[in-house]
């Protein structure tokens, strides 16, 4: 500890302790016999006794009062004259330290920093003046409480203590402080000393020269406290509220909640070490429940000490029952024991609009918001809207959980203040908080499908939205890039959101919420079960509206998702009904897209012949349509399907006409994305010319390869595209250059790790595949075998078979190629039988080719 602060005693070691002062008896005595004269003026008139008779009786009294006068000046403090010496005990009026007291050992070492700079500034300094503010039941008291005992040693004239919390209608008046404050003093009031000011005065005057500790706990405002600081650069004050006081000179700090550990050592001093070890996942249940609150976990210690038959599960099963949670924190009807009258504490001082917001905050599951919530909720201005939020962060009710990814600040109720306002809402007409929920609905829906729109806008309409001949997003690739930011800050709101919608069978806002959700994913590729439980919640919501139109795109939403997880036969399913749908309604543009979905869904199961079919369709339908960047797209995957088939010559062709398009157009993503197959296409070719011996071709081959790859990963690296940065590094990690191994090896595993991120199971299962063939070629066996079973483990969750076979049938190559003809039977013949229950003829042909170089 530092110099400057007192020792364990509470005494500073140079600080002297203060003595009594004796009075002479010979003093007392005159006093009294001035006070005899005085009376026997006034009794002559009165007393019918003889002059000489009336003096005895007079001179008697006087040795008396003396006598009196000095028994107690001996006994019992004296008032002080201002600037004098002390003259008996110092006042303490300090409340004791929590034995409990727990985890605040950062706060009080600020705090000790502080103090101990003031008292290196010396008298020419103003007085320290230190203020705590935090919600309610935080702590702050003891906080203070603890501070002021450590201080004790330097401050000789005493410690003087006010709790100014009264009620919000009438708090403490800072006149009557002060009066108890002097009479603590010995100062007596024995003529009305008038008003404020006029106690004020007498305040400042008896505080001069003097080092006083003054606390005041549970301050209302500034207006309550000004009057009280004394200024005496030896005194100190010591401040609690609820609100930011603003005095002015001061060092105020935000007391915040207690950390988990910290509340779970709150917990297990009050209820038991043994209880806590024993079963330490509800002690942290339990802690969460409170909201890390000290008094809430405060009051559940107490509760479990009394009640031993109680184990800790059982009072985390109590817990969490939400309408009751309140009761459970509630010793007493008591600010100091009742987390539910603390709230109210800080609900009661709030305004009618701020109770209105807090009460409708509570109906809104979203995690945090963004302050339009707020102007939503109210029906006034956003910015308004915010100033009210703010408002109730003053109040200790809110609290600012940062800023956003795209420079929005959000804001959250704290969990019990939200229990709390939850209990009040029967005080809302049900058709007015219903009606300000669908606000908030309809305002995330704008700004969803916007975001959508910039993000993806061919998804939206034929062409996408134009600026101009280029057939660029107005948004422009910074747009985009907002939209990817916008849907990562509002991913769990825009849950919620349509969670709520659902709830309040809002059918059109539910579909309309989840179009938008579903679209952005797909852009982004990530937020894959996410995306997925939207999509069914959105074609459950478009069923209901009875729209034919929005029902159909709910089913090509849902197969893209699903479809991308594996669950192909699902996918076909739903894209096939959507195809039907749009038919019927004439829907040209949106059943050609429904003909692409069904094509590369069935190429994604292997089904070559029929998905070809699907594709050639839709691209002569968007062309049909006069659509260049779905025809273009369509033509992409074509390549990628003549790629399968072991034809790259086609499949250069088709890239290197969409490349044409989209170049032309603009399309800076989609351009990238044709880069990224046409190196694989390139790295194809390069793999067959060094296999039939032409290693200079090979060469140049690989290095455009390298090129292509590079480039696309760079542009959507720019762009922040983790995605598609992934895919092409899996890409380029599979490209097979003898000369690049340990390098291709490396980008494979930077692509896993941002698939594992973007939660991609089934993007990950698919680069243990490339990592397995990475390792094949390095000669790393027994790797590259672990790497393979690895993805078969992974694609049988994800109930994707055709690429089980795949895995299976790179795991017997891999074998082969390390001279085991005996270890890659097994692998290939499970991956025969899946090709031919799949019906894939060129997967089970290339399998049989291995299969017979085992046999040889």
């Amino acid at each position: 500890m530092s110099e400057d602060l007192p020792d364990k005693s509470g005494h500073l070691p140079d600080t002297p302790r203060p003595r009594r002062r004796k009075v002479p008896w010979a003093a007392s005595v005159s006093a009294g016999l001035a006070a005899a004269a005085a009376s026997v003026l006034t009794a002559s008139v009165e007393w019918d006794i003889p002059p000489l008779a009336k003096i005895g009786v007079t001179v008697a009294a006087a040795v008396l009062v003396g006598l009196t006068t000095w028994a107690t000046t001996e006994s019992a403090p004296r008032r002080r004259d201002p600037g004098g010496d002390a003259g008996g005990l110092p006042p303490d009026q300090w409340p004791p330290v929590l034995e409990h007291f727990t985890g605040r050992a950062d706060a009080l070492a600020e705090l000790r920093r502080v103090a101990a700079a003031r008292r290196r500034a010396g008298d020419l300094a103003p007085p320290l003046v230190i203020s705590v503010y935090g919600r309610g039941g935080v702590g702050k008291s003891a906080l203070m409480t603890r501070f002021g005992q450590e201080l004790a040693g330097w401050f000789p004239d005493g410690r003087l203590y006010a709790d100014l919390r009264g009620t919000v209608d009438a708090p403490v008046r800072p006149e009557e402080v002060l009066t108890g404050f002097l009479r603590a003093l010995d100062v007596r009031l024995t003529t009305d000393p008038g008003g404020l000011e006029e106690l004020r005065n007498l305040w400042l005057t008896w505080t001069k020269g003097r080092r006083i500790l003054i606390g005041l706990d549970n301050a209302h405002d500034a207006e309550q406290v000004r009057p009280l600081i004394p200024n005496a650069p030896g005194c100190a004050v010591l401040v609690t509220s609820r609100s930011p006081l603003f005095l002015g000179g001061t060092y105020d700090t935000r007391l915040g909640v207690l950390s988990e550990a910290h509340g779970v050592e709150l917990l297990a001093r009050l209820a038991g070490g043994a209880r806590v070890v024993d079963d330490l996942d509800a002690a942290k249940e339990i802690v969460r429940m409170c909201d890390h609150l000290p008094l809430a976990i405060g009051i559940c210690g107490g509760r479990l000490a009394t009640r031993e038959q109680w184990t800790l599960r059982e009072m985390a099963g109590r817990l969490a029952d939400t309408r009751r949670r309140l009761d459970q924190l509630e010793l007493a009807p008591a600010v100091e024991s009742s987390v539910r009258a603390s709230v109210q504490l800080s609900y009661d001082d709030c305004t009618g609009m701020q109770r209105r917001l807090l009460r409708l905050l509570s109906a809104v599951p979203a995690p945090d918001v963004p302050g339009w919530v707020a102007g939503e909720l109210l029906d006034v201005s956003g910015l308004e809207g915010g100033d009210q939020l703010e408002a109730l962060i003053d109040a200790q009710l809110a609290e600012c959980s940062g800023t956003d990814q795209t420079g929005a600040m959000r804001y959250r109720l704290h969990d019990l203040v939200r229990v709390f306002a939850a209990e009040l809402s029967g005080q809302d007409e049900p058709d007015r908080r219903r009606a300000a929920l669908e606000r908030v609905l309809s305002g995330y829906r704008r700004r969803a499908e916007e975001a959508a729109q910039n993000r993806w806008p061919q998804d939206w309409s034929k062409g996408g939205r134009q600026a101009g001949p280029d057939g660029q997003s107005l948004a422009g690739p910074a747009g985009q890039a907002r939209a990817g930011d916008w849907l990562n800050a509002e991913r769990l709101s825009l849950l919620a959101m349509v969670e709520l919608a659902g709830r309040l069978e809002l059918w059109e806002l539910t579909w309309g919420l989840a179009r938008a959700f579903c679209s952005l994913c797909h852009s982004l590729r990530a937020y894959w079960a996410d995306w997925k439980a939207v999509a069914e919640l959105g074609c459950a919501a478009a069923g209901r509206t009875g729209d034919a139109r929005a029902l159909a795109i709910a089913l090509l939403d849902a197969a893209a998702v699903h479809g991308g997880l594996g669950l192909r036969e699902r996918a076909l399913e739903e894209a096939r009904q959507a195809l039907d749908a749009f038919t019927g309604l004439g829907e040209t543009w949106w059943a050609a897209r429904a003909r692409r979905t069904i094509g590369m869904t069935l190429f994604s199961d292997g089904h070559l012949d029929p998905a070809q079919g699907y594709l050639i369709e839709a691209i002569a339908a968007f062309k049909g349509e006069d659509d260049p960047w779905w025809m273009a797209r369509t033509q992409r995957n074509l390549a990628e399907l003549r790629m399968a088939e072991r034809r790259p010559e086609e499949a250069r062709e088709l890239l290197e006409d969409a490349l044409r398009v989209f170049k032309s157009r603009g399309h800076r993503y989609s351009e990238a994305q044709t880069l990224r197959v046409y190196g694989e296409v390139l790295a194809a070719q390069a793999r067959g010319e060094h296999r039939e011996g032409d290693r200079r071709l090979a060469a140049g081959l690989f290095t455009r390869a390298g090129a292509s790859l590079d480039r696309a990963a760079e542009l959507f690296r720019q762009r922040g595209e983790l995605w598609e940065e992934a895919r092409c590094l899996r890409a380029a990690g599979e490209v097979g250059d003898p000369a690049g191994g340990p390098r291709e090896l490396e980008q494979v595993r930077r692509a896993e790790e941002i698939l594992a991120a973007l939660g991609d199971s089934w993007g990950v299962a698919r680069t243990a595949v490339s990592a397995g063939r990475a390792l094949s070629r390095l000669g790393r066996t027994e790797e590259a075998e672990r790497e393979l079973r690895r993805a078969v483990e992974g694609f049988e969750e994800l109930q994707d078979r055709w690429w089980m076979a795949r895995s299976l049938r790179h795991l017997g190559e891999a074998h082969l190629d390390a001279g085991g003809r005996r270890a890659a039977v097994a692998p290939l013949e499970q991956a025969r039988d899946i090709y031919r229950s799949l019906g894939n003829e060129a997967g089970l042909r290339r399998t049989l080719e291995l299969l017979r170089r085992a046999a040889a």
